[in-house]
């Protein structure tokens, strides 16, 4: 069986003890230790981590496995692992926001069937590596939800129809009107933190960025939040440490939304110069939908619809399918109540002009306070998102595949060889560019492979493309593309092969 040891920066992690195979000896020992660095493996006696989920910027998530209960279930255990390079301030705002996240998963995960229950939260005293000290580290356990995020499954797939967004804003929306109407706010909606279940069921994850509301209607305004936010996903009030509402979430979700429905990134549908979302000619939905989406990512919190509900009455009002039992104040278990009429269909209100000071202190919901610690984002997503294995080896056999294609195009054009420099240093520009426009995203997928057979079409039936070849083109070229492709990916193999072993030491 295979442990995964939980010491930050383990120079081998990975162990494997072949006596844990047996049911009954996993149940009954003492301990395990890692053969590395001798972190005690079973985690107060119980938790068995048994592969490394994912890191973040303040912890690391392993699948485990409760040797405590009779199938020795599934579960995850998250660690708090900040970066080295905090503050001390920074460093409690980093605690804090750890064990927000198991206090929040206790109150409302056991009372939220899409919200993952907390099993265990726990400090574990160690002996340190260093002679004479000892470390001190924080765990929560949570259930484990067997599926994919929908940041992964439009990936696998592509963009979701409009029935199935619709399907997904509808579950998220009675998360959040429970989440709401338990005083909290989320503060980070996007697809990695939505989990479909292999059943279908969907989950909200990632407790720890939630605001607690300890402000009633009518405080005064001003007192703003922490910089907690996904870069993209985060409305204009968050960004900029101001006070969070219900409405903020309710931006997060449209704009997760779009991402689904355009498969594009936010910096790719967001246009700065213009402040607006550019998404409507990049694919067609209703036109009531397309209102609600609108009203949802409107920059000012008091234009927005103001409720969970509300949003979910416009959509009930256009048709929309609900999933499940509509809403009611209270959310969560409420759900189960005996549905409530459909309203008639009704225009969504005209937008309100911006209010002044006074009446934001006598109109917009509950405000949240203002911590003493300085800001500190959880997540930042700018940029493209990094590319998975089976991403990484397409581009690199892509990436040598139409290297070589170039190679001979670029080859019979100038009348040279593959040795000479008027060949090397246009070839090398060349697949720089299309590597960098990878990295970019600007090209990925089914655009590669459509990229790849025009290309060979052109080298096979331009004469004056494949002068440099001897022998007929429909049998070389191909052949020699090949080749090209697979060596690329031998390289690219190699080289994250060593990527992966230096990056345990530095």
């Amino acid at each position: 069986m295979e442990v995964h040891c939980t010491r930050p920066r383990c120079p081998r992690p990975q162990n494997f003890f072949a006596d844990l195979d047996d049911s009954a000896t996993l149940r009954t020992i003492q301990q395990k230790y890692c053969t590395a660095c001798g972190m005690p493996l079973l985690l107060v006696g119980r938790y068995i981590p048994t592969r490394l989920l994912g890191q973040g910027g303040f912890g690391a998530a392993f699948l485990a496995r409760d040797r405590y209960t009779p199938a020795m279930r599934n579960c995850v255990v998250k660690q708090f692992q900040p970066s080295g390079d905090l503050s001390p301030n920074q460093l409690q705002v980093a605690q804090n926001l750890f064990e927000r996240e198991a206090v929040v998963l206790e109150k409302l995960g056991n009372s939220h069937p899409q919200i993952p229950d907390l099993l265990a939260f726990f400090e574990l005293d160690v002996p340190s590596r260093t002679a004479g000290k000892s470390d001190s580290f924080f765990y929560l356990v949570q259930e484990f939800i067997d599926g994919e995020n929908l940041e992964e499954e439009v990936r696998r797939r592509g963009p979701l129809s409009e029935e199935d967004t619709v399907e997904v804003l509808t579950s998220i929306l009675k998360v959040l009107n429970f989440v709401h109407s338990n005083d909290s706010i989320h503060r980070d909606i996007k697809p990695s933190n939505i989990m479909r279940r292999r059943d279908g069921r969907l989950f909200l994850l990632d407790f720890g960025a939630v605001k607690q509301i300890t402000a009633s209607v009518g405080s005064p305004a001003g007192k703003a939040s922490t910089g907690i936010y996904s870069l993209g996903f985060a409305p204009p009030e968050q960004m900029r440490g101001d006070v969070v509402y219900p409405a903020t979430d309710l931006y997060a979700l449209a704009v997760t939304c779009l991402t689904l429905l355009t498969g594009k990134e936010p910096n790719e549908l967001y246009d700065a110069y213009s402040n607006d979302w550019k998404w409507h000619d990049l694919v067609q939905v209703s036109d009531r939908l397309k209102q609600i989406l609108e009203k949802m990512l409107r920059a000012s919190p008091n234009q927005r619809f103001q409720s969970a509900k509300d949003v979910a009455d416009a959509l009930e009002a256009a048709g929309a399918p609900t999933i499940g039992h509509p809403l009611t104040s209270s959310g969560g278990a409420a759900a189960a109540a005996a549905p409530t009429p459909t309203p008639a269909p009704t225009p969504l209100p005209t937008p309100l002009p911006t209010p002044t000071t006074t009446s934001l202190q006598s109109s917009h919901p509950a405000p949240l306070s203002q911590p003493t610690q300085p800001p500190l984002p959880v997540s930042q997503t700018a940029g493209a998102r990094p590319l998975s294995l089976l991403e990484y080896l397409s581009s690199a056999a892509f990436t040598g595949f139409e290297g070589g294609l170039v190679a001979i195009a670029l080859a019979s054009l100038l009348g040279t060889t593959f040795v000479s420099p008027v060949f090397w240093i246009p070839w090398l520009g060349i697949v720089v560019g299309l590597i960098y426009a990878q990295s970019r995203r600007w090209i990925e997928g089914k655009d590669l492979w459509i990229l790849a057979v025009i290309t060979l079409l052109l080298v096979l039936f331009v004469p004056f493309l494949n002068t440099l070849l001897v022998g007929n083109p429909l049998q070389v070229v191909p052949v020699f593309a090949i080749l090209a492709g697979l060596v690329a990916v031998a390289f690219g193999i190699v080289f994250r092969l060593i990527y992966t072993i230096t990056s345990r030491f530095f």
